[in-house]
């Protein structure tokens, strides 16, 4: 029967017993007549239609309904029934009296008495009922009682048993409950309904330990049972609740706690406790399986002669006394604000201290303990090793000294470190710091933990230095040396020479050698005197200059400067295949007087005695892999490895060969020291100074997992410590003002042996004809067929695939272009690669995809063209523009680009100059630096010396190739043909 909001109602909360859930509430809305008294008129009210009849409700009303709700025989069965059930059939198999399920059915009597506790603490002041057997809500009124009453358990024992029984008072007068149809009708806490009133309790109690004595005097416990009875029952009873005893003493004590606080190594026992520590199951877990290397500290009190564990912090601590015929409980109270007062001063030491338990990582627990001990102490805590403990652990002072002096090519190290009373020399840590093994075991036997921060400060140092009795450091490892001394974790003593080399700034300004041809760029020349540098303090050094800043003209100011000041040997200059002309040009042009040997080809003289009659070796990585064992007979001056990328594998056959040489001097040259990983740099680092980064596994270890997977800026400074003074670095824009608005170079390409057949065989046929038909016609009926010839020469210079679509061979030029071109994306630039053959493009392209390096691409045929441009000015991924010279020499604005590919050399220069001013053009930020791909010892050679040679005339007539052919004397065709 609906209750109508429009006219007065009541909610009301009835009580009845479900078969078996117990008691439970009920809540209900009553219409309420005109006298102001409840009708029969009502319904149910639920979370659900609550807001109904919101006008009549209060804030508590809102709390009691859904917990009301949650104890329904509907809301239960939702809850603990896992199949669809009926709740006849739920209840009679859950609660079977001989297969019932007595697991779940503890399960929900405490989920329901949670519930029916909190809803009989919220009823005070409510309309409550007992409910009818024919569902009537308003059967029996009753009430909540204003105040809580009090419990007094007696307990007499007498010669053969003692008598079990409790007493309950209300507002000062004692309440006979027994034999008085009372009951409980809630157990966690218990709640008592007594002649229409329901009592509550001021110290919270079990209802199983009144629920004996609703129709019981009392429990008798016969002597046999007494001694367990009374330890197990008895004491937490005398610990919570008020007793009255005849025929044993409680005595009631109070004392000041004194703190102990013990400590031992976590067993999988003790980190079972660990969810209550820590409030977190994974994490308990985990700290299960790695309980071994944590330390466990309990914290306790000691009041009197009674130790106190300080699990929960109880108000009262029992402990029971078995006299000689009878019992004592000695009743402590607690102190529990001076116990709070000792938990906080842990706290404020950054100790945690949880039911009082706390965790910490071994080496965390003793550098605490090491830290903190003293004034511990000083507040009174008692610490002390836990008998439970496995090992005798050293708490108390520890302490480190280092001193690093220097010595003739070398640091002495030396120190001592002091656990307390014991001096133990500094070397000794040595296997212990790099092994990570913190356990440092004493004269005594007893086991001192090496401080967690020693790990990082001296890891390195031991790391790098060599010896067992005595410890040397190279004197390459100055940056590490100014660390230590900087963070004072070492004395430093050396020289006034090696002071001034701290840090690595003075450098000196040496006088270019006579026989240098041409000048140097400031920043050139500040290269040349960083490279004596290096050399006068016998390190060696990474010159890794930006693509196009001269690395190679710095390094011929310094051979050449050796060979004027006496070099007893050769220097070995070790580089890709394709870059070896290019170092003959650049000697002949910068250092004419220097002795070149290009110790390279499958006929190569492989006797070391030649290279006494030389300067320089110029050889390719290949070779030295091919002929590690021959080389490393010989003692060169300096070894130079250019493109020293090429042995950042250090397992790599070539990397080993590389590193197997030997010599007075290192150098390596390379515009990206890293390309794809950390470990790039310990090989070439390794190479010109051994040792500078320790081996690969350390290496490994304590910088490029913490740099490349966790972003450690810490181990990233520290690196760079370790190798800033041996890594000159300039990149373009450091050094703009320097520079002019274009710089232009040519990159010589040598061809694979396969290319160079195609090439000969076409240049044999064409030559014979047109030298023939020159001598029976004349030139003017050679022009076609020369300019045919030569298109194919240069075709096949550029990749003999242009020609021939069966070939299988490889191109020189386009691995030194591809060379090239990662080296420039690798570094962020962005490079224009122009050719006059689309089908030279559509090779480059082919290999970009191999690559994955993204493009733009733009030929006669492209139709979108303006947003092929725009792609590459604004889109920051594509770095790469192949642009075809007809179709890209006019009208384009390509600013985003500061390098300039010229893949194949035509007559005119202007349209090549055309080119390059695609990207150096107003609106233009940075230099601009052009490289043109010469095939060596082909066409193309011949065409740059004739432009050469004719470089007026070219600018100045020459707009197409039949005036070209026209302008070529029977010389001129003989020696492009040659």
């Amino acid at each position: 029967m609906n209750v109508y909001t429009t006219q007065p109602f009541q909610i009301v909360y009835s009580l009845f017993e479900h078969e078996y859930l117990g008691y439970l509430f009920e809540s209900f809305v009553i219409q309420v007549n005109g006298k102001g008294q409840l009708t029969l008129q009502h319904q149910n009210i639920s979370a659900k239609n609550a807001k109904e009849f919101a006008s009549r409700l209060d804030e508590k009303d809102f709390k009691l309904i859904p917990l009301i709700d949650q104890i329904q025989q509907d809301a239960v069965l939702k809850k603990f029934s896992v199949k669809k059930l009926t709740p006849v059939d739920f209840f009679l198999k859950v609660y079977d009296p001989e297969k019932g399920d007595k697991g779940l059915q503890e399960e929900i009597h405490h989920y329901i008495q949670v519930r029916m506790s909190k809803i009989l603490d919220l009823l005070k002041g409510k309309t409550t009922f007992i409910m009818g057997k024919d569902g009537e809500p308003t059967w029996k009124r009753i009430t909540m009682a204003p105040e809580k009453a009090t419990v007094l358990f007696h307990f007499m024992r007498n010669e053969s048993n003692t008598h079990y029984f409790p007493t309950i008072k209300y507002a000062g007068q004692k309440l006979e409950f027994q034999y008085r149809h009372a009951t409980l009708v809630g157990y966690e806490p218990a709640w008592l309904l007594l002649n229409d009133t329901i009592y509550g309790f001021d110290k919270p109690i079990d209802g199983k330990k009144l629920q004996p004595f609703l129709n019981k005097k009392f429990i008798v416990i016969p002597r046999s049972v007494e001694d367990n009875y009374y330890s197990k029952f008895v004491v937490p009873l005398v610990e919570s609740f008020d007793v009255y005893a005849k025929g044993f003493d409680i005595r009631s004590q109070k004392y000041k706690p004194n703190p102990y606080l013990t400590f031992s190594e976590l067993r999988a026992a003790d980190a079972l406790t660990l969810p209550a520590l820590n409030g977190n199951n994974s994490e308990a877990r985990q700290d299960r399986q790695v309980s071994a290397d944590k330390i466990l500290f309990n914290l306790s009190f000691l009041y009197g002669d009674h130790m106190v564990e300080t699990q929960e912090l109880k108000r009262v601590s029992v402990s029971m006394e078995k006299t000689a015929d009878s019992y004592v409980f000695h009743r402590l109270i607690r102190d529990v604000n001076h116990e709070k007062e000792f938990i906080k001063e842990l706290s404020k030491r950054a100790l945690e201290v949880k039911n009082g338990k706390a965790v910490l990582e071994k080496s965390s627990a003793f550098s605490w303990l090491n830290s903190h001990l003293q004034e511990l102490e000083q507040l009174g805590f008692i610490v002390r090793q836990s008998e439970k403990s496995a090992k005798n652990y050293f708490i108390g002072e520890i302490s480190v000294s280092v001193g690093i002096t220097e010595n003739n090519d070398w640091f002495d190290i030396y120190g001592k470190v002091q656990f307390g009373e014991f001096s133990i020399p500094f070397i000794k840590l040595k296997s212990h710091i790099l092994t990570k093994n913190n356990e440092f075991v004493l004269p005594n036997g007893q086991i001192a933990i090496i401080p967690e921060e020693w790990f990082t400060q001296y890891i390195e140092l031991f790391a790098f230095s060599e010896g067992d009795q005595l410890l040397t450091l190279k004197k390459h490892h100055m940056a590490l040396v100014n660390d230590l001394q900087n963070g004072s974790l070492a004395t430093v003593t050396m020289s006034r020479k090696l002071e001034k080399l701290r840090e690595f700034e003075v450098i000196e300004d040496k006088p270019l050698p006579a026989g240098f041809r041409g000048e140097l760029r400031p920043y050139q020349k500040a290269g040349y005197n960083w490279l004596h540098f290096v050399k006068d303090y016998k390190f060696g050094g990474c010159l890794a200059d930006d693509m196009g800043l001269g690395k190679t003209v710095q390094a011929l100011a310094m051979l050449q400067h050796r060979k004027e000041h006496g070099a007893d040997s050769a220097t070995l200059l070790v580089m890709p295949t394709s870059l070896i002309y290019n170092w003959q040009n650049e000697a002949q042009k910068f250092t004419p007087n220097l002795r070149v040997l290009s110790y390279t080809g499958t006929y190569r003289d492989k006797d070391v005695e030649q290279f006494k009659n030389y300067d320089v070796v110029l050889t390719s990585y290949g070779i030295v892999r091919l002929d590690a064992g021959i080389l490393k007979n010989y003692y060169f001056d300096y070894i130079i490895l250019d493109e020293s990328q090429a042995i950042k594998n250090p397992d790599s056959n070539t990397s080993r060969s590389v590193r197997s040489l030997k010599s007075r001097y290192r150098l390596i040259l390379t515009g990206t020291p890293v390309e794809n990983s950390t470990m790039d740099l310990w090989s070439q680092m390794s190479f010109i100074n051994p040792g500078l980064l320790g081996n690969q596994h350390f290496f490994r270890n304590e910088f490029l997992k913490p740099i490349e997977k966790e972003k450690d800026e810490q181990k990233i400074r520290k690196l760079h410590a370790l190798i800033k003074p041996f890594i000159l670095r300039r990149h373009k824009s450091q050094v703009a003002t320097e520079l002019p608005e274009k710089v232009e170079n040519i990159s010589f390409c040598k061809m694979t042996e396969e290319q160079e057949h195609a090439y000969e065989e076409t240049k044999s046929y064409y030559r014979n004809k047109i030298l023939t038909n020159l001598e029976e016609h004349g030139p003017g009926n050679t022009q076609f067929m020369l300019l045919q010839g030569l298109t194919k020469l240069r075709q096949i210079a550029n990749h003999p695939l242009m020609t021939d679509e069966g070939y299988e061979g490889e191109s020189g030029k386009l691995k030194e272009v591809l060379r090239m071109t990662k080296s420039v994306v690798c570094k962020g630039h962005k490079v224009l690669i122009f050719s006059q053959f689309v089908k030279h493009l559509e090779i480059i392209k082919h290999a970009l995809d191999e690559r994955e390096i993204t493009y733009a691409y733009l030929d006669g045929n492209t139709k979108n063209r303006q947003q092929q441009v725009e792609r590459f000015q604004t889109d920051a991924a594509i770095q790469v523009f192949l642009i075809s010279l007809k179709a890209g020499g006019v009208g384009l604005n390509l600013t985003a680009a500061d390098y300039v590919f010229i893949l194949d050399p035509w007559w005119n220069p202007a349209v090549e100059a055309q080119a390059v001013d695609r990207a150096h053009r107003i609106g233009q930020k940075n230099q601009v630096f052009a490289y043109k791909f010469i095939s060596k010892d082909t066409v193309e050679e011949k065409i740059l010396a004739l432009q050469g040679r004719k470089i007026q005339l070219v600018t100045d007539l020459i707009s197409t190739d039949e005036t070209v052919m026209k302008s070529l004397t029977k010389e001129d065709i003989d020696n492009l043909l040659s």
